[in-house]
Formats: structure tokens, C-alpha cells, sequence
């Protein structure tokens, strides 16, 4: 989901068909603090509108009430960045805020006017970039369901062991090699070990 704050309605309606040009699902948000209110609303968790999808924001940096700057600062605050990647748009005068914020974790900024093409081939990328964050962080929530004994199973089969290996490694019998392997098949929603390793690299 690309989420598209700016307090010109003109320029949300703009890039909200731009954004569907390319086929992307975007939303507008009239203000910074109407797109915060938006996240607490769906558990103040990125991920939730992007799903497989990835999520984005373009962020006006001059704005009434709380400006972008602020909203990027909440983000930061939040731990909230590589969920959703920030694309700020600016105005001349707001280019060394933009650069600062690059250097805090911002994805990247363009100056009024901007190049549509530019500006959505970059949405892109971001959007890249957060359902590669969003996978990780899926992964770490699959691992975190694992018992300490088939974490030890999951590191030897990563090592390439056979079930009889690694059942001799931990004094254990084959059979329960094989239970815990399918367990954290199961947990980890793979079908091989290959699948597995691919998911872990």
C-alpha cells in the first residue's frame, strides 16, 4: 500500500492515479496526523494494508498542523522505517531538511516537480524493500515459536546432517529427530530442507 500524505487535495488525487497507473494500491491521508491516526487504527503495525504487497509512504514535508518532518520523526520513534520506507517531496527550501532526514533513515526525497516516472519507479523499490522487511520479520516470528531442543535440531539440519547425524549429536533417537523435523517443518511452513535453508540464508 502506498500511503500518500499531503494536505493538496490536487496532489493526492494526482498520485493516487499515478500510483494505480502502475497498479499499486495507494490511499491518500489529508494531514499528517489523519495518516498517524490511520496506522494506530490498524494496530499501528506497517504491515497491515501492505500484506504480501509492501507499504510506503510519500510525505509532504509543508504541511499545517504537524508537518512531515514531525510524522518522519514519529516513524523513527516507532522503529517503524524499513515497514515503511519514506519518500519525502518537498519544496526548494525544504532540501536540507530532506537530506538530514536521508541520513536518519529516509528512503529517499524529490524536489517539486518531480518526474512522475522517477518518483513511482522509486515507490517501487521502496515497496521492494518493505515486503523484504516485512518477510524477515515473519521469519523471526516463525523461529520464535520454536522450542530451545528443535532450534538445536533446525541449526544441524542447516548444516547439512542426516536424521541418524543428527539423533547421534544430541543422544536422541532417530524417531524424535523426525518428530522435532516435522515440527519445525510445520512451524517454519516449509516442505524441505532445501526450502528451509532458502528461507534461513
Amino acid at each position: 500500500m502506498l500511503h500518500i500524505v499531503d494536505d493538496e487535495d490536487v496532489i493526492r488525487d494526482a498520485l493516487e492515479w499515478l500510483a494505480h497507473s502502475r497498479g499499486l494500491a495507494a490511499r491518500g491521508h489529508a494531514g499528517g496526523q489523519a495518516f498517524l491516526d490511520a496506522l494506530a487504527a490498524q494496530g499501528d503495525d506497517a504491515g497491515a494494508d501492505g500484506a504480501d504487497g509492501g507499504d510506503c509512504v510519500l510525505l509532504d514535508v509543508r504541511m499545517p498542523g504537524m508537518n512531515g518532518i514531525a510524522v518522519f520523526d514519529q516513524l523513527v520513534a516507532r522503529g517503524l522505517l524499513a515497514r515503511l520506507p519514506v519518500i519525502f517531496l518537498t519544496g526548494h527550501g525544504d532540501v536540507p531538511m530532506a537530506v538530514d532526514s536521508l541520513k536518519r533513515g529516509a528512503f529517499d526525497f524529490f524536489e517539486k516537480p518531480f518526474n512522475d516516472n522517477q518518483l513511482m519507479d522509486r515507490v517501487e523499490e521502496a515497496l521492494a524493500t518493505s515486503r523484504k522487511a516485512a518477510a524477515g520479520t515473519q521469519v523471526r516470528a516463525r523461529l520464535a515459536t520454536l522450542s530451545a531442543r528443535e532450534r538445536e535440531v533446525l541449526d544441524l539440519i542447516l548444516a547439512g546432517n542426516m536424521n541418524k547425524v543428527v539423533a547421534d549429536k544430541l543422544g536422541i533417537s532417530m524417531r524424535t529427530v523426525e518428530v522435532h523435523r516435522a515440527h519445525i517443518f510445520d512451524k517454519m511452513q516449509v516442505k524441505t530442507a532445501v526450502e528451509l535453508a532458502g528461507l534461513l540464508k
